[in-house]
């Protein structure tokens, strides 16, 4: 299923996948798009596939810590469009997936760099933080 999300550059209203081979771009002055989605156990392994970083972040609506890390993780999928898929994965409604990345707290943040783990940051971080594995992983 497509969300809109409107580009950063333009404003244009764009489709973007929950899954892709490439990176969502504009279709109207073709800038990166942010890309941020929603998976569980059934859509997991198809929004992981894709070349880019992918920013896995396993949370729970009830949360406190998960719900201050979500809007720095919205941010830094604008701030590394083109570069970087951030996947939130809700681990109460996703036992599969819970169980796969051995969630024991939360909010839990893995690095995956083509579908292997690379990095794990554990509890609410600092944006500088995220920012500093996430440009670790990119190089």
């Amino acid at each position: 299923m497509a969300k809109v999300v409107a580009c950063p550059g333009c404003g244009t209203k764009n489709r973007v996948p929950e899954a892709s081979t490439g990176h969502p771009r504009c279709a109207s002055c073709k800038a990166d798009l942010p890309w941020l989605v929603e998976a569980g156990d059934r859509t997991f392994d198809a929004a992981v596939d894709t070349n880019l970083l992918v920013v896995l972040d396993l949370w729970a609506p009830w949360c406190g810590p998960c719900r201050m890390i979500a809007p720095i993780l919205d941010k830094i999928a604008t701030e590394y469009a083109g570069r970087v898929k951030v996947v939130k994965v809700n681990v109460d409604d996703n036992p599969d997936v819970s169980y796969q990345f051995k969630v024991q707290s939360i909010p839990l943040v893995v690095l995956l760099k083509d579908g292997q783990q690379v990095d794990t940051l554990m509890g609410a971080q600092s944006p500088q933080a995220y920012r500093q594995r996430i440009d670790a992983a990119l190089s």
